[in-house]
């Protein structure tokens, strides 16, 4: 075992398994969230794994889960808006918290890969982990959806 699936586990044990049980129970607003923090958590494993098992389809992986992720999110806080805006979620501490573990895990796997294309994918998937997490966060906190200019 090297030092990439330990990060793995403890990521895995320590960050994403906390969110399971918010995923599953309680108000509405955390549940919401919580799902959208453990969707860039879950990339953030997928992303260690490919390092600790050599194998770069995990990234591949973790590349289209870091944008369906956030789009589901979205998807979310467009459905439930109505029943969110009575309680909207305050998670910006988990906001922070996911922002400097993906800046951090990606940084480090950039830094292990060397110059070249799989440093590239790497920090494209975290770009889009960031950014959509972000999103779909600041959309949840909102819950407003986008008018329309159709009508």
């Amino acid at each position: 075992m090297n030092g990439w699936l330990v990060a793995a586990a403890v990521l895995l044990v320590g960050a994403v398994g906390p969110t399971v049980p918010a995923v599953a129970t309680g108000p509405l607003r955390r549940r919401v969230g919580a799902q959208n923090h453990a969707t860039a958590l879950i990339c953030l494993v997928l992303l260690l794994l490919a390092q600790g098992f050599a194998r770069p389809a995990y990234v591949d992986t973790a590349l289209v889960l870091s944008l369906l992720g956030p789009a589901g999110t979205l998807v979310y806080a467009r459905l439930l808006g109505p029943d969110l805006k009575d309680d909207p979620p305050r998670g910006r501490i988990a906001d922070r918290c996911s922002l400097v573990a993906t800046v951090a895990v990606v940084l480090s796997l950039c830094v292990a890969a060397g110059p070249g294309r799989a440093a590239v994918k790497l920090l494209v998937t975290g770009a889009l982990l960031v950014v959509g997490t972000q999103v779909a966060s600041r959309a949840l906190r909102e819950n407003e959806p986008e008018a329309d200019d159709d009508d």
